[in-house]
């Protein structure tokens, strides 16, 4: 302090540089704070620039831009090129979509309809195959024509030894034993067992009519359990039934038995009969 006293010129040159160096700072901090407010007022411009290409290239379009050469193009300004630029883009996008599509030639459209054609006829022969096998004589015959060995069609009647009328629950009943033995075999194996039950008409060592055949006492085991009395016959049993009455065999005329080797209980006729052919589940004797 006394130094000061004596040195007061001094006292003034240190409050000078004082001054002086607050001004320095003040004008240091103004710089720093133009420079951000010029940074801030570039990036709002480039933000004003961005969304008003965004809009101008919604509302263009690419007819109304007309490019003459590639020096034109170049002086274009900026945000028009890049409208150009993006409908290129766009239009590329799609040309390569709809190549990516799987294109239907007309060759592969002939094909197709080649095909088609052809599986039409193949469904239509396996629907006559299965007709022609299933397409009996609708209506059973009103007599049956035996000879001592066998059954013979109508038109052989002329060879006939004795003959049978056959009435309408005759043809009930062979209908519905064919139901109640066969349900689940193949038709040939319903058929089989029509041709049985008439094997049996025509010999002498089993009863002289179809209903007493079919309920001579145990010789079929769905009469015996009562199944043969439930049964309703399917189409299937039908056609067997209309086809064996009208001639058609799936057996010879000297078969008399049958049998379900899983499912008997006596297997007396396996060990004692000749063996003819098996159908489906069903063993056959003579």
């Amino acid at each position: 302090m006394y130094t000061l006293r004596q040195n007061r010129w001094m006292a003034l040159l240190i409050g000078v540089l004082l001054v002086c160096f607050s001004a320095i700072c003040l004008l240091l901090q103004n710089e720093q704070a133009n420079k951000l407010q010029n940074k801030s007022s570039m990036n709002l411009n480039r933000f004003d620039s961005i969304s008003l290409s965004k809009t101008e290239v919604k509302a263009a379009k690419p007819a109304n831009i007309q490019i003459t050469s590639q020096s034109s193009h170049d002086r274009l300004p900026l945000r028009f090129q890049n409208v150009n630029n993006l409908n290129s883009w766009k239009n590329k996008s799609k040309v390569i979509f709809i190549e990516s599509l799987p294109a239907k030639s007309p060759q592969a459209k002939t094909k197709l309809e080649i095909e088609q054609l052809n599986a039409k006829p193949k469904v239509k022969k396996v629907e006559a195959t299965h007709q022609k096998e299933l397409n009996p004589q609708l209506t059973p015959p009103k007599k049956l024509f035996f000879s001592r060995t066998k059954l013979l069609s109508p038109s052989e009647q002329a060879k006939s030894t004795w003959q049978y009328n056959v009435s309408a629950d005759d043809v009930l009943l062979l209908q519905r034993i064919i139901m109640a033995e066969a349900e689940g075999e193949p038709y040939q194996g319903k058929v089989a067992v029509a041709n049985v039950v008439l094997n049996r008409l025509r010999s002498a060592n089993f009863p002289n009519t179809i209903k007493k055949v079919i309920y001579q006492k145990y010789q079929f085991s769905p009469v015996a359990n009562g199944r043969f009395d439930r049964v309703k016959p399917n189409q299937d049993s039908i056609h067997a039934a209309n086809e064996a009455l009208n001639g058609k065999k799936a057996v010879t005329d000297d078969t008399y038995y049958f049998l379900s080797l899983k499912l008997a209980d006596d297997l007396t006729v396996h060990h004692t009969r000749t063996f003819e052919k098996r159908i489906g589940n069903h063993s056959f004797y003579k």
